[in-house]
């Protein structure tokens, strides 16, 4: 009986184990930068953005990311031999509101250039969150055992 309410707990999305959660947030980092990337190629081709903007505020956008990746609530089941990670309803709430911002700007053409700015940021935070969730998984997953520092 304990079992299902495990399991019914993890059907809500409370707890996962982390490499469930990994491979969704790079499935949707895939999903957005595909995505972003045809935004990206016809304000590019009409004079908007650069590519150089592009490289440098996803780049400046990745540490903001990393930082974020510090408060998602994460632990390690001993039973379950695994880290578990919750839904972080501050990156959450941010995604969205950008994703949101960038369709309402995005559709008003002196604001192509904001709009475009918006995805590189989207994009960067992304990038770095999923990184340092990755590092700290690890971290957790060395610190108690379950895998040893050697391996990956």
């Amino acid at each position: 009986m304990d079992n299902f309410f495990v399991i019914l707990k993890s059907f809500r999305g409370e707890m996962k184990k982390s490499r469930f959660k990994i491979w969704l947030r790079a499935f949707l980092f895939i999903q957005f930068s595909t995505l972003f990337g045809f935004y990206f190629f016809r304000d590019i081709g009409n004079g908007y953005f650069s590519w150089t903007w592009v490289a440098l505020l996803f780049a400046l956008f990745i540490p903001v990311g990393f930082l974020m990746s510090l408060i998602v609530p994460m632990k390690a089941d001993l039973r379950l031999k695994a880290v578990i990670l919750s839904l972080d309803r501050v990156y959450l709430f941010l995604i969205w509101l950008l994703v949101i911002a960038k369709l309402i700007i995005g559709r008003i053409p002196p604001f192509t250039l904001e709009a475009d700015f918006i995805m590189c940021a989207i994009l960067g935070i992304m990038f770095g969150r999923l990184g340092g969730i990755g590092l700290r998984v690890r971290y957790l997953k060395v610190q108690y055992g379950f895998i040893l520092e050697s391996q990956t």
